[in-house]
């Protein structure tokens, strides 16, 4: 469990957490000097048989930074109150803070109850329990406590303790890892070495990670918790880890250790902003702000749906537009300070941290942000497929929710989803894609009762006319799904139905009984598509164009260039040709016999034997040919 202090300045703070684990945070030499926290301090202890990991954070308004990067990944919160002075500003904004990150366990301790009367303890647990009674800190206990003389250092050991079956609000299966850096520095011998907090997943000796969001790809070549070798760390410990690829300038507070299918750095996040309600004045649209997130903090501004404005203590969706990138993910908790940094102005949750800057207040989109700020993967993935009609991006679902591939897998199995296409695999609901797949083969239907001399439709006509938003290898994966069923046939980037035939039309029967019986007549010398064309009376394209589709469906067989044979005729030809072979000693014949077999000129003789030979019916043999077996 990690627990950070919070309170204001010179109210006892290091000095409580230094009798309760006997370390010492002070670490830098004009801490000592000035009797003073100015940055992050690190101890732990066994309390009553639980491991408490405490970030003590400096109290003074000045480096309120340093504060938010301690407090960014806590399970609790050691809230401390000075008895002799009371509630002060700091205690109010570091309440604040506290409640916009989402902290819902810890304690308050009234230190320097030695140097007070009782009377005025009391008066001061009373005034701390008015502060946070309407906070989602009105449950800490208020424990009195003495640093000098011990007094209630005990009972404060025994609660702290007990809020260790609460458990860590940072889970590490089904997760990939992140840590949030708080320090870096070299150490002789070992190399680069950072500190920080697991918010996610597990780390082991020899993991390959990204710095985020520089992007420096690093080792891990050794992990420390609590000042001690171990082969792995998780979810909801402070750790040391040493890295080999990085040096110091590479890496520093407010850089990300993460996984390397986490590394996304990302400008616009979609969140729900909460004002305080101690504001003096709405939030207006467009306002500059300091965006704290986990151990970085970084400029932005505040984009707000049709240029409103956020009254103090309400709370809306914005969108944070930030100078420069970070690393985020939905559900992480930031807060926002005014552009002085003298002021704790918001805060709230990530929603959507790959955000496009338009259409945030469709409706589609609200219906996509109101299923990300639902509870389970599952239920954001059903909400998702629900209101998304291009399907759901199963690599930005799991990066977006920090699910490993396993746990992603997991909910797309309860939910009952379809997954198309590999890159990207795009999950859409049983029931879209039924409909889908019926749109598709009513959209074909609907396009060979329209052109039915077309052999089939564009792939991508199709697309565009089915599901335009779905991509296309989303599209092309369900149709060949419906291929693989036989519901239709694709070939050369078309699709079409199966049993469709483009000649099967009425236009197009009658055309084909005037062409079969003058074919017919014509026998062994078919005439040219500009003979047939003269003899029928038809337009030569469109006779071409006929006779071409006719061929795909094998009633009439191309000879030559520029004629074609019904099946018969050309039948009739094969069993000339066999003649010809039989009556042969060697079963060897030349075009000038098959010529004077069929009684035509020596040209269409050899373009009627080249066609035979394509067929695999003869063999070219030197200048002869014989009928294959």
């Amino acid at each position: 469990m990690i627990v950070a202090t919070a309170g204001h300045i010179d109210h006892g703070k290091t000095l409580l957490v230094g009798k309760l684990t006997g370390m010492d945070t002070d670490r830098l030499p004009e801490e000592k000097a000035r009797g003073i926290s100015i940055d992050l301090g690190f101890a732990h202890a066994q309390l009553e048989g639980a491991l408490v990991s405490f970030v003590d954070v400096p109290g003074h308004e000045r480096f309120i930074r340093s504060m938010l990067a301690g407090v960014c990944a806590i399970d609790a919160a050691l809230l401390v109150v000075a008895a002799d002075d009371g509630v002060m500003p700091q205690t109010l904004e570091h309440v604040a803070i506290l409640e916009l990150l989402g902290v819902a366990h810890g304690v308050a301790a009234i230190t320097k109850a030695d140097r007070v009367a009782p009377e005025r303890v009391q008066a001061v647990a009373h005034e701390v329990r008015a502060l946070l009674s309407s906070t989602r800190l009105a449950a800490f206990p208020v424990v009195p406590v003495s640093s000098v003389t011990g007094q209630g250092l005990d009972e404060l050991r025994r609660t702290l303790a007990a809020l260790a079956p609460h458990g860590s609000r940072h889970k590490a299966e089904g997760q990939a890892f992140r840590l949030a850096i708080d320090r870096a520095f070299t150490i002789a011998g070992t190399g680069t070495v950072v500190t920080g907090t697991v918010f996610n997943g597990t780390v082991a000796v020899g993991d390959k990670l990204v710095v985020s969001p520089r992007g420096e790809p690093v080792r891990v070549r050794g992990i420390q918790v609590h000042g001690r070798a171990v082969d792995r760390a998780e979810a909801a410990q402070r750790c040391a880890l040493s890295l080999a690829g990085a040096g110091t300038d590479s890496v520093a507070r407010g850089d990300w250790l993460v996984d390397c299918a986490l590394h996304a750095p990302t400008r616009r996040l979609d969140a729900r902003v909460h004002v305080l309600a101690a504001e003096a004045q709405p939030l207006a649209h467009w306002t500059p702000v300091h965006v704290h997130l986990a151990t970085m903090n970084v400029l932005g501004r505040v984009a707000i749906a049709n240029g409103e404005a956020i009254a103090p203590g309400q709370s809306a969706l914005v969108q944070l537009v930030l100078e420069s990138p970070i690393g985020a993910l939905r559900g992480d908790r930031f807060v926002l300070r005014d552009m002085s940094a003298r002021r704790t102005v918001g805060g709230g949750a990530v929603i959507d941290p790959f955000a496009a800057p338009r259409r945030r207040s469709s409706p589609a989109r609200l219906a996509q942000l109101a299923a990300l700020e639902r509870d389970t993967p599952e239920e954001v993935l059903r909400g998702l497929l629900d209101t998304s009609t291009g399907g759901v991006d199963v690599q930005r679902f799991a990066r977006t929710l920090n699910l490993t591939p396993e746990r992603a897998a997991r909910a797309l199995e309860s939910v009952q989803a379809v997954v198309l296409g590999k890159e990207p695999a795009i999950a859409l609901s049983g029931a879209f894609v039924e409909r889908l797949q019926a749109t598709t083969l009513e959209a074909l239907r609907a396009f060979h009762g329209a052109h039915p001399q077309a052999s089939a439709m564009e792939a991508a006509q199709l697309h565009r006319a089915v599901a335009p938003v779905l991509s296309a290898e989303a599209f092309q994966a369900m149709l060949r799904e419906l291929a693989a069923r036989r519901a239709l046939v694709l070939a050369n980037d078309t699709a079409r139905l199966a049993g469709h035939d483009e000649t099967s039309n009425p236009a197009d029967e009658a055309l084909w009984t005037r062409v079969r019986a003058e074919l017919s007549r014509a026998a062994a010398v078919a005439p040219s598509i500009a003979e047939l064309a003269a003899a029928l009376g038809a337009k030569e394209a469109t006779l071409r164009d006929f006779l071409h589709r006719k061929a795909k469906g094998g009633d009439v067989v191309k000879v030559g260039t520029d004629r074609f044979y019904s099946r018969a005729a050309l039948d009739a030809l094969a069993a000339t040709a066999r003649e010809v072979a039989r009556a042969t000693p060697n079963g060897l014949f030349t075009a000038a016999q098959f010529r004077d077999a069929i009684g035509t000129g020596r040209g269409i003789a050899i373009q009627v034997l080249e066609c035979l030979d394509r067929l695999g019916v003869t063999q070219r043999v030197g200048d002869n040919r014989r009928i294959k077996a």
